[in-house]
């Protein structure tokens, strides 16, 4: 892919790097289905205070009038409120599977963002590891004594073997 920001990258790396993230950040929610947006929309509306303040005032104020305890309104919805069980459990129904596809879009974009993360992490390696190699080069023409970091500077100037990273790591962590 071709570098969308190739001056500023050299000029001033910090805002490169965030100009960046924002691009791809931009770019993930462009790529959004239509019915991805319209959940997102509708997680976003009922994910906050309001929504609950108003969802106590709707059951309060049904219970209230139900019970006959505001005059001059006429119950429609007697004990055990069947109506209201009906119309919240819908309601329900509806929003878990709302917040799960907004949930599912957002793992999606998270398991992107660590396989770019993990790119970006064995590029530097690899980048880091060469530049260990050509220093220790450096060092042994010039003739300058590295001995007191010579172990060390040859173990991080060996190509690290991802899969048996990945092997190792397993088998130390704890099993669910």
């Amino acid at each position: 892919m071709k570098n969308p920001f190739p001056r500023r990258a050299a000029a001033d790396p910090t805002q490169y790097n965030i100009d960046a993230i924002a691009k791809l950040e931009h770019d993930a929610l462009d790529r959004r289905t239509a019915t991805e947006r319209v959940s997102d929309a509708i997680t976003k509306l009922v994910g906050n205070v309001g929504f609950l303040l108003a969802q106590l005032l709707l059951i309060s104020g049904w219970i209230l009038v139900n019970l006959n305890v505001i005059p001059g309104l006429k119950a429609f919805d007697t004990f055990p409120f069947g109506g209201l069980a009906l119309v919240v459990s819908s309601e329900s129904v509806f929003l878990t599977v709302f917040v799960l596809i907004s949930q599912s879009r957002m793992a999606r974009q998270s398991e992107r963002r660590s396989h770019l993360d993990l790119q970006v992490g064995m590029l530097s390696e690899q980048e880091l590891t060469a530049i260990l190699q050509m220093l220790q080069k450096l060092c042994q023409h010039m003739g300058v004594n590295v001995d007191s970091s010579k172990q060390e500077v040859q173990a991080f100037s060996k190509t690290t073997d991802v899969h048996k990273l990945a092997s190792e790591l397993e088998d130390k962590l704890p099993d669910d």
